[in-house]
């Protein structure tokens, strides 16, 4: 899976890999990102082009009761996602793109797991295959005076051969190549993405046990160990 990441580039960095239209925003920076947290996301805009937003971490389905149910769906797998039904109304028409600086995994060692921190060789961000959604509150009477929850999630496939050392998933990685594939693709050019990234593109190293931590959030999170 995917539960934790960094995000450390600036709007003017995202504005050059993703091509953005939208006014730009302030980008907090992040060395531990984790569920239910905000964080930014690329995905098209009403009147075409593409903007930046920040968005909570756990997709709540627009058809929810309860938003709670997004603590669960952090994640979607590829093998399922244009199936299941908390995904594939997102999958069809709200593909989004995270950018990340880099992503977390543990690796079991015993009775001991130990954090590895993930990032591209080539020091640039990440973009992670996402979707989104924006829920209102049920009745209608209560939506009509709540600002919509925007939230998304991030879809894991098999590992390549560098991530299998360490677990049995990773993240989709979107090449910025592909960007315009996966935003406003078709299902099937959207389907032909969800892939294991090269291994020759990511770099790792293990870091210190403080990433186990949300209330830790600093550059000694991802420092090798």
């Amino acid at each position: 899976m995917c539960g934790r990441y960094t995000h450390l580039f600036t709007w003017e960095e995202l504005h050059r890999l993703c091509t953005l239209t939208a006014p730009p925003i302030t980008l907090p920076r992040s060395y531990n990102v984790a569920p239910t947290q905000s964080a930014p996301v690329v995905r098209l805009i009403e009147g075409g082009g593409r903007g930046a937003g920040l968005f909570r971490w756990g997709l709540v389905p627009f058809w929810a009761e309860d938003p709670k149910i997004g603590s669960a769906l952090i994640n979607a797998r590829a093998e399922t996602v244009a199936d299941k039904p908390a995904f594939r109304a997102a999958f069809k028409a709200r593909r989004c793109l995270v950018p990340v600086s880099g992503f977390y995994e543990w690796k079991k060692m015993g009775a001991h797991k130990q954090p590895y921190y993930i990032r591209a060789a080539a020091d640039e961000p990440l973009l992670l295959a996402g979707l989104w959604e924006s829920w209102r509150p049920r009745p209608a009477e209560d939506a009509a005076h709540a600002a919509p929850l925007e939230t998304y999630t991030i879809i894991t496939t098999t590992p390549n051969e560098l991530l299998a050392t360490l677990h049995d998933r990773m993240p989709v990685i979107i090449a910025p190549e592909d960007q315009p594939r996966w935003l406003e693709g078709t299902h099937y050019d959207a389907q032909s993405l969800l892939k294991p990234s090269p291994a020759e593109l990511l770099m790792c190293h293990p870091v210190s046990t403080r990433v186990n931590s949300p209330r830790n959030n600093e550059a000694a999170c991802i420092e090798p160990v």
